[in-house]
């Protein structure tokens, strides 16, 4: 199929693109990458009456470090981020998970902000977001705010973006000293939607697990330090809460064992991590 048709804007700056989400409101939609929007404007499941392309706006290319955190504006593409020097030091959590999104192509021409705006609930961009307590930066023409990832994700590509609004950027918080990530998913083939997906930071203080691909949403809960039986039945109670539901690609049983044996082992590398007794973030999976 094609899409339905619409009208292009190449905005030359920010107030340009917001002044075009100010007048046409829901009829409007940002393009940058396309990798996730393009496919919908194909199957016509989206119809914008105009596309609004950010990619060329000088302000939205560079990503930068604020006040602890990396912030990465709505231009820089998933590719360029994963070349940068020093993500594996600053923000070892998104290095190893960014080689699991999609492929060297679609990297190539997506943004990080394009995944998170699209909102899939397996998608490995905004989970690490909502694993390491990131911010999604909202501007419309009146004003700027900062919403936590958490709240930012409201349902199955559903936000808590208003229609006058656009993603000028996401930031995520720095790997901070005594603190441990890992990172591992479950898919039918690399580069797939995961099935599962976990991401875990773990402190001297406690463990957090994100888990992506079962719930509506990324979600994410804390734990106390635990291990043994005490670690699996609180990751047992999670997946249980997470409310797994069958389809095409797996049963609510097969995704609660994945959150349970993926779980306790992204936990378990995290915490070595933070004990320096290794530096691997990414854990070995089958897909």
């Amino acid at each position: 199929m094609k899409p339905a048709p619409f009208a292009y804007l190449r905005a030359t700056s920010v107030d340009d693109a917001l002044e075009a989400l100010r007048q046409h409101g829901p009829e409007a939609r940002i393009i940058a990458g396309g990798q996730s929007l393009m496919p919908m404007l194909n199957m016509r499941l989206t119809k914008p009456a105009v596309l609004v392309d950010v990619m060329r706006i000088p302000a939205l290319k560079e990503p930068r470090l604020d006040k602890g955190a990396l912030v990465i504006p709505a231009g820089v593409r998933q590719a360029i981020l994963l070349d940068r020097p020093g993500l594996a030091r600053d923000l070892p959590l998104l290095a190893a998970a960014l080689p699991w999104v999609g492929h060297i192509q679609t990297r190539a021409r997506g943004t990080l902000c394009g995944s998170v705006a699209h909102a899939d609930p397996s998608a490995e961009i905004p989970l690490c977001l909502v694993a390491l307590q990131g911010e999604v930066h909202l501007r419309n023409r009146r004003k700027v705010r900062r919403v936590a990832a958490e709240t930012f994700f409201a349902g199955m590509m559903v936000t808590d973006r208003a229609d006058d609004e656009m993603i000028e950027a996401i930031a995520y918080p720095l790997r901070r000293e005594g603190t441990g990530t890992a990172f591992a998913e479950i898919g039918r083939r690399h580069g797939d939607y995961a099935i599962v997906a976990c991401a875990a930071v773990v402190d001297g203080t406690q463990m957090r697990l994100a888990v992506g691909g079962v719930a509506d949403r990324p979600t994410a809960r804390d734990f106390p330090h635990l291990d043994g039986s005490a670690l699996d039945d609180a990751l047992n109670a999670f997946a249980w809460d997470l409310g797994a539901g069958d389809d095409l690609h797996a049963t609510a049983r097969y995704r609660r064992d994945l959150v349970r044996s993926l779980g306790r082992r992204v936990l378990e590398q995290a915490a070595k991590v933070a004990r320096g007794d290794t530096h691997q973030e990414a854990v070995p999976c089958h897909s």
